[in-house]
């Protein structure tokens, strides 16, 4: 295959980490990324170039343009993390070469070669061949959100009470949570901030759906804690609510962030539930849990999310597919809208 000499990217505008924080809502793509060309990359040994099919937008990667991810930009490459396509060069190591030609979920992770463009670059081990059955809008958003999914439903699998609670719980991540939880028979507590949400949670297999806007869901909320016992606490908020409800756990409840959508402080309620109640706070990073699990749990993990795919029991709900030469304007206003992915077809 010849390849172009240039593409078309969405480059970063700026290097590091900002200065000045602001909130988790992409306002407008035009302080952080300029639409460019630039040279097509080469693949390093053990890395692979991937003709970009489809990019996801995640949470992670609002936060990465705008300099608040713990991942520092580099001015003029490609943002973007994750995206499905076709292997179409390798390095010359035997795992990144034996992927040429297959239609691939990847991460770029930091290679600074991002999914926002016509085609990236990612280690061969951060690539993941799709089984047949694997829509494009659910391999590009293959890597991040499932194995999240899967490996944070590990946790309380482990803690061994089927009640748990989610914050943010209309995002797809959440939504393939309560998916597996309806299948094995676990109780999630789901919070969000709208009426009409709560129907689309209970379809997706919530237990319990509580409007964190509501005038009465404190009091609903004690009620749900003192019957389920919910020991685990998946939070992608933090702030103030969070805080309110980890209050509202019993003993050895564990709150783990792996998120933080709200910018404003967060505080601990009664610090002395950390050392009376053995309550802990902990983070969730999918980029330790890849480097830490064993191998063969990573690889189980992989082909389960396939297969969820592939059968059906998980979809990815779409949004918008954006065409690139419409990203700059259009993919703030997608992202605004609730319940689904906004992807970019280069």
């Amino acid at each position: 295959m010849t390849l172009p000499a240039t593409m078309r990217a969405l480059l970063l505008n700026d290097d590091g980490y900002t200065a000045r924080p602001s909130g988790s809502m992409l306002e407008a793509m035009e302080p952080y990324v300029t639409p460019g060309t630039i040279a097509v990359p080469t693949p390093k040994a053990s890395q692979v170039l991937v003709k970009v099919a489809l990019a996801s937008i995640n949470p992670s990667d609002v936060m990465f343009i705008k300099g608040m991810y713990g991942q520092p930009r580099a001015k003029g490459q490609p943002a973007g993390f994750e995206g499905v396509g076709e292997v179409v060069a390798a390095g010359e190591d035997a795992g990144a070469q034996k992927l040429v030609g297959k239609r691939v979920a990847f991460a770029t992770g930091i290679s600074n070669w991002g999914a926002w463009a016509e085609y990236a670059v990612a280690e061969a081990a951060a690539c993941l061949p799709l089984i047949d059955g694997v829509k494009d809008a659910d391999g590009a958003a293959m890597i991040v959100n499932p194995l999240t999914a899967i490996a944070m439903f590990d946790i309380v699998r482990q803690e061994g009470e089927k009640a748990f609670i989610l914050t943010a719980a209309a995002s797809q991540l959440c939504k393939l949570i309560m998916g597996i939880a309806r299948d094995e028979g676990y109780r999630p507590i789901a919070i969000v901030r709208r009426d009409d949400q709560i129907p689309l949670l209970e379809k997706a297999g919530a237990a319990i759906v509580l409007n964190a806007e509501a005038p009465d869901f404190k009091q609903r909320l004690a009620e749900a804690c003192k019957v389920e016992k919910p020991r685990i606490l998946l939070d992608a908020v933090t702030g103030p609510l969070a805080a309110t409800i980890f209050n509202a756990m019993p003993r050895r409840a564990r709150w783990i962030v792996y998120g933080r959508l709200d910018q404003t402080e967060t505080p601990i309620q009664e610090p002395g539930q950390l050392i009376f109640m053995h309550k802990k706070i902990e983070g969730f990073w999918l980029t330790e849990w890849m480097r830490s699990t064993d191998p063969q749990r990573r690889g189980a993990a992989v082909m389960e999310a396939q297969k969820r795919f592939a059968d059906g029991r998980w979809s990815t709900d779409v949004t918008a597919i954006v065409p690139f030469a419409d990203a700059m304007k259009r993919v703030p206003e997608e992202l605004a809208k609730p319940n689904g992915k906004v992807f970019i077809a280069p």
